[in-house]
């Protein structure tokens, strides 16, 4: 009687131990979707931003046709990438997005009337904003991919996570163009 009892306990334990780590897992890999939302919510933002951008700045920089539809091909890249890209292509084609916008921002210091705008100087500030908040957010979702990898990998939650099949997220990465500093060519 004492024998089967302690066989019970034994059994309970393993099963309190495995029922415990598969929620841990489950709670790290909606946290990293929840970080992933957050970056999708702040990148719909900025796409949302950039077109009011270009109309305010288009009558004054009429000379610089080719940064706008740089500018424009690189949002519409980025919006393409976000809705059917993994983490990696969205990363690549935001990266993109961020290096055109920095040309732009660099390319209206020749405009000193655009620079009094009060549009553009509040679109310029929201849209700094936005770029803050997205860095946030990618660091956010990058902490959460690594905590969700860890538990994963670490035993024996590694076997429960074999078992229900987790999967691997990616992380949100800076590619080699966004490292290097922005060239403005007149």
């Amino acid at each position: 009687m004492a024998f089967t009892a302690i066989i019970v306990i034994v059994i309970l334990f393993i099963l309190c131990g495995i029922i415990s780590l598969y929620n841990s897992l489950v709670a790290n890999k909606n946290a990293v979707k929840n970080a992933w939302a957050t970056i999708d919510t702040q990148l719909k933002r900025r796409h949302d931003l950039i077109p009011n951008l270009i109309e305010c700045t288009k009558g004054y920089m009429e000379h610089e046709k080719n940064t706008f539809e740089m500018v424009v091909e690189a949002r519409n890249a980025a919006l393409g990438a976000t809705t059917k890209g993994s983490a990696k292509e969205i990363s690549q084609a935001e990266n993109q997005l961020t290096g055109t916008l920095k040309s732009l921002f660099a390319l209206s210091e020749n405009y000193p009337e655009l620079k009094a705008n009060q549009n553009f100087l509040s679109l310029q500030e929201e849209l700094a904003s936005t770029e803050n908040k997205i860095a946030y957010a990618r660091v956010a979702y990058n902490d959460a991919v690594m905590f969700y990898t860890n538990k994963k990998e670490q035993f024996p939650s590694n076997i429960i996570a074999g078992l229900f099949g987790f999967q691997n997220f990616e992380f949100f990465e800076a590619d080699e163009n966004e490292k290097k500093p922005v060239e403005v060519k007149f």
